[in-house]
């Protein structure tokens, strides 16, 4: 299992001195797919970081809208081949699709219609995806932050849809627990469980910050359904100074779960 944290490069070497294995950066500050290849300087930061970046969030800006009137697929496809082939030249293995405010359906939208277009999207960046070896994970959140696919359950009504290696699902302990989903839709998703992330629920502190969040069953759901792969915090007030802390938290929690 590897431990990861979701921030910016600066923050690298006070993670690699801390134990943490990755960073999980962001699309929007590292691959900046609206950038132009001439001006985006991201892979001279990429190289120059003490830890891998193994992951990046952020996936589409609000910007740019993959439902309702205005989504434009062909924009969309621009925009993700650059991105996909930014994170390959990096070694980025697996995207964050949150979006919120791109995938976010508009007022009095058709949800059937808003349902096909993320499909479609999510089929288009697959299948992209594929060419590099990447993958791309969709991330229920919770109904405070968007009004689609806020469960587990629901982002994998697309997974099964679109039927495709490069396209699986995440959970983040924050969301799931915020929407209060059954540890049990965890379990039927565990096989196209692909990334991780968590923060507790209660102010979105770091893992064991707030003293308020179990994460034993949660954690013994992913052990038990064989994942292995990455987990990475994402919590907004997370400090250099807590970084030894939090890891050694985590770490014990996922032996003992």
């Amino acid at each position: 299992m590897q431990f990861g944290i979701c921030t910016t490069l600066d923050h690298a070497p006070a993670a690699r001195a801390a134990g943490w294995d990755y960073i999980e950066e962001s699309v929007q500050g590292l691959l900046q797919g609206e950038v132009s290849d001439d001006q985006w300087k991201g892979l001279e930061k990429a190289k120059a970081s003490p830890l891998p970046i193994a992951c990046a969030n952020m996936l589409v800006p609000a910007s740019l809208k993959i439902t309702g009137p205005t989504a434009d697929l062909v924009k969309l496809r621009e925009y993700m081949s650059t991105v996909l082939k930014r994170a390959a030249m990096i070694g980025i293995e697996t995207l964050v699709f949150g979006s919120a405010g791109a995938r976010n359906v508009p007022e009095d939208f058709d949800q059937a219609h808003a349902w096909d277009q993320i499909a479609e999207f999510a089929h288009m960046s697959a299948d992209l995806a594929n060419k590099y070896k990447l993958t791309i994970v969709i991330e229920p959140l919770a109904a405070a932050e968007s009004n689609i696919a806020n469960t587990v359950a629901e982002a994998m009504k697309w997974v099964e849809a679109v039927n495709h290696p490069n396209f699986k699902c995440l959970v983040d302990s924050y969301h799931f627990w915020l929407e209060d989903e059954p540890l049990k839709n965890l379990e039927a998703a565990m096989p196209a469980i692909a990334h991780v992330h968590v923060a507790d629920k209660a102010g979105r502190v770091a893992p064991g910050e707030s003293g308020k969040s179990d994460y034993a069953p949660f954690l013994r759901v992913l052990k038990e359904g064989g994942y292995d792969r990455r987990i990475s915090v994402e919590a907004p007030p997370f400090t250099e100074a807590q970084y030894g802390k939090v890891l050694e938290f985590l770490k014990e929690q996922w032996k003992d779960s």
